[in-house]
């Protein structure tokens, strides 16, 4: 093997390393394990918050970092700068920058936590799931009939106010493809994807390409799982008889002004039909 040969090996084990991150939904308490300081991410962190009776509560400051929780499973009652908050499976909170923030449970609970650096003040917001799933804008579905069904969930998106951080999840119908038509966003947005959800034995596969002859990543994905897209188109396909579920979490390169849904380039060939996420687009 030539040198040039070994350095570009040597680049893509990095650039993988980077971008796929393992079991991230194994360990009790609050644990971060993407930031800008490990990963391909310029803006998003993530973590996750799991409690129960042996580690019942955590407490922690956002500092300059915007914050957002979204409840995958249990109950807990969350803290902000003095103000309680109950929340349940599905219910997201906005955090704003600079505070104080304590969370508790009286029996189990797990929370995606994702942050991104922000300049602005934006206010404490709660979405409620039973709200969220009444809005045909905030819960849709995309792809009926051709082999990309799926299911998507507005969380934390158009109807927040906030500076970068944008996160939703999707499940797709067992064997279906999702983020289908391929398409792409990174002048605007980072992104990843978290999945959850997904008992053994179901997993999926997760593509990252600029160019489909050689692709950045095709990876096997597990329940606690992420991937990284820092660039490129990006489906994912469900074995048969099982579905995919994952968080999508997004932080705007600009604040506020590329903190866009639904703004994308869709793969030229696949581009006929529209996207698939015109129901949730930004205004």
């Amino acid at each position: 093997m030539s040198s040039t040969q070994i350095q570009s090996v040597s680049a893509s084990a990095v650039a993988v390393d980077k971008m796929v991150f393992r079991k991230t939904d194994t360990q009790l308490g609050r644990t971060i394990s993407v930031t800008p300081r490990n990963s391909t991410n310029k803006q998003l962190s993530y973590g996750r918050i799991r409690l129960n009776a042996q580690v019942s509560s955590v407490e922690f400051h956002n500092g300059h970092e915007e914050t957002g929780f979204l409840c995958l499973s249990g109950e807990a009652t969350v803290k902000v700068s003095g103000k309680n908050i109950a929340i349940e499976k599905y219910d997201t909170i906005y955090i704003p920058r600079g505070s104080a923030i304590s969370v508790g449970t009286a029996s189990a609970v797990d929370i995606a936590e994702f942050s991104a650096p922000v300049d602005g003040e934006y206010p404490l917001q709660v979405v409620r799931y039973a709200d969220l799933e009444k809005d045909p804008g905030l819960k849709f579905s995309a792809g009926q009939g051709t082999g990309a069904s799926r299911h998507l969930h507005m969380c934390c998106a158009k109807n927040v106010n906030a500076g970068r951080v944008v996160f939703g999840f999707t499940y797709s119908d067992p064997g279906n493809w999702t983020s289908w038509p391929p398409h792409e966003h990174a002048e605007l947005l980072e992104e990843m994807y978290v999945y959850f959800n997904m008992p053994a034995p179901a997993f999926g596969l997760q593509l990252v390409y600029n160019n489909t002859e050689y692709p950045e990543l095709i990876v096997p994905v597990r329940e606690g799982d992420a991937v990284l897209m820092p660039s490129g188109y990006h489906p994912n396909v469900s074995i048969p008889g099982h579905r995919i579920c994952f968080i999508w979490a997004m932080a705007a390169h600009r604040e506020v002004v590329d903190r866009k849904f639904g703004v994308v380039n869709v793969q030229p060939g696949f581009d006929k039909g529209g996207s698939g996420l015109e129901k949730g687009a930004s205004k």
